[in-house]
């Protein structure tokens, strides 16, 4: 169980409040919205990749961005569980994007 949370602010100035876990953590069924990213300095995170799921129940080794996200130093996956349409949960995945630009959402 997490935590800790972090706001991630979307290009917009609308903030997004995410619990903290380490990379390998489990979840239940529940769409959401997540941020991989890694530990710069002791409580600070820098996006790696960002994305939205209608099941973060799935196991994220299968993932496409997977192997840049780990090859960039991913230690934290930020879980934001909602009930948002899979509009709105892209919405926010586009907000975050445009404001940090992570690694491996531009390959």
């Amino acid at each position: 169980m997490a935590k800790q949370t972090i706001k991630w602010l979307g290009n917009s100035g609308k903030e997004y409040t995410y619990w903290v876990y380490n990379i390998g953590t489990s979840f239940k069924e529940s769409p959401a919205n997540y941020v991989f990213a890694k530990e710069t300095k002791p409580s600070a995170l820098q996006p790696i990749y960002i994305g939205e799921t209608g099941g973060i129940s799935e196991r994220f080794d299968n993932h496409l961005k997977m192997p840049c996200i780990l090859n960039n130093g991913a230690t934290h996956v930020c879980v934001r569980k909602t009930n948002d349409d899979k509009k709105a949960r892209c919405k926010e995945e586009s907000d975050l994007i445009e404001n940090y630009h992570p690694v491996c959402n531009g390959q």
